[in-house]
């Protein structure tokens, strides 16, 4: 029956269409429109598929209430930017991404645009740029990159298998005074100072510098070196004797396993290289500087020092003691995810040419 009053009043139909520049929307609103002036119902025309039931009915209504089919100007205060100027907004952040809000605003001020941080904001939000706090990273050389992509190059082929006889190592302090990364709290308007909402800190913090091993069998033992205590060749070799071979002996007995530990002055001394040799330990090549990604037991650490800093520690008697328990306590398959993670860590790093990557 459509297709039949179509023909019959091609006339009023080609005509309709003939006057029509405006793109889809309009083109069918007039088609919709010729529907109405044939006489058919809306139900009819929904069932054409060329447009939803309700925008059907709104057009009709609007030809019998105004006799046109022509879309209303939209009503409300016009948009500030153009489309070219928030592309250059985004531009201009993606420029400097350390670029403040007000800062935007200035310069895109000179662009022509007059507009608030709150409108920079807005249109930088709408392209995908939100604020975030700037994720803390090492400072990377030339030399530390090229190290970084010749320790992955060497190791890309490895699975997580083979990752699982290596015992990583590292030391870590943790601080008496200072939560762990930020401290977020909620507080009501007035109470930024409020003694439960303030952070304490000290000039100097007491401090607990500690060695710690582990490999995918579990977390091995930690040692918490004597107050004031820097680590020198002597003392890593008693570390090694002491720590290292029980963690050894008792997470693998006969089996193969490789040792890693990073490029420290005391790491590479000649009487720790010779120690090594003495106790027939193959050694992984060492981790590179400045390269957290590669060493999951700085991953390891963050989890310790998270979880010791839900306690309240006052002094570090009682802060040492915390320490050896949640390293004891820490779960095998905690160890075990880390060191399955090694290949995706590689890969990951390869592919942003030895710069930092999410681990």
């Amino acid at each position: 029956i459509t297709d039949w009053k179509l023909q019959k009043e091609g006339g009023a139909w080609n005509h309709c269409s003939s006057s029509v520049n405006h793109g889809y929307l309009q083109g069918n609103t007039c088609h919709h429109h010729c529907f109405a002036q044939n006489g058919l119902h809306s139900k009819d025309t929904a069932a054409s598929k060329i447009a939803p039931k309700s925008t059907i009915y709104r057009i009709i209504k609007n030809f019998k209430e105004s006799g046109s089919i022509v879309v209303k100007k939209a009503s409300g205060r016009q948009r500030k930017s153009s489309k070219y100027q928030d592309r250059l907004l985004k531009l201009i952040q993606l420029r400097d991404q350390g670029t403040t809000s007000t800062e935007l605003a200035q310069e895109w001020q000179q662009a022509g645009v007059s507009a608030s941080a709150r409108t920079v904001r807005r249109r930088l939000v709408e392209d995908g740029l939100v604020s975030r706090r700037a994720a803390k990273k090492p400072l990377l050389s030339r030399k530390n990159i090229r190290d970084i992509l010749i320790f992955c190059k060497r190791y890309r082929d490895w699975t997580a298998e083979d990752w699982g006889k290596v015992i990583f190592s590292d030391e870590s302090p943790f601080r008496l005074f200072g939560a762990f990364g930020k401290k977020l709290v909620r507080r009501r308007q007035g109470e930024r100072y409020h003694q439960s909402c303030v952070m304490p800190t000290v000039k100097h913090p007491e401090t607990i510098h500690v060695w710690g091993c582990f490999s995918a069998k579990g977390v091995g033992s930690l040692t918490i070196l004597p107050k004031n205590t820097a680590m020198n060749k002597e003392w890593y070799q008693h570390i090694l004797r002491e720590q290292l071979l029980p963690t050894i002996q008792e997470q693998f007995g006969d089996e193969q396993c490789l040792f890693q530990h990073d490029g420290a002055p005391c790491h590479k001394a000649k009487v720790i290289t010779k120690w090594h040799g003495e106790q027939s330990n193959d050694i992984l090549g060492p981790c590179p500087g400045n390269s957290p990604d590669l060493n999951p037991t700085e991953n390891l650490w963050s989890i310790l020092k998270r979880q010791v800093d839900k306690q309240k520690h006052k002094n570090s008697d009682k802060l040492q003691p915390l320490i050896m328990q949640k390293g004891a306590a820490t779960s095998q398959d905690v160890a075990q995810k880390l060191i399955d993670s090694m290949p995706g860590r590689i890969a990951e790093v390869l592919k942003k040419k030895g710069h930092h990557c999410k681990y």
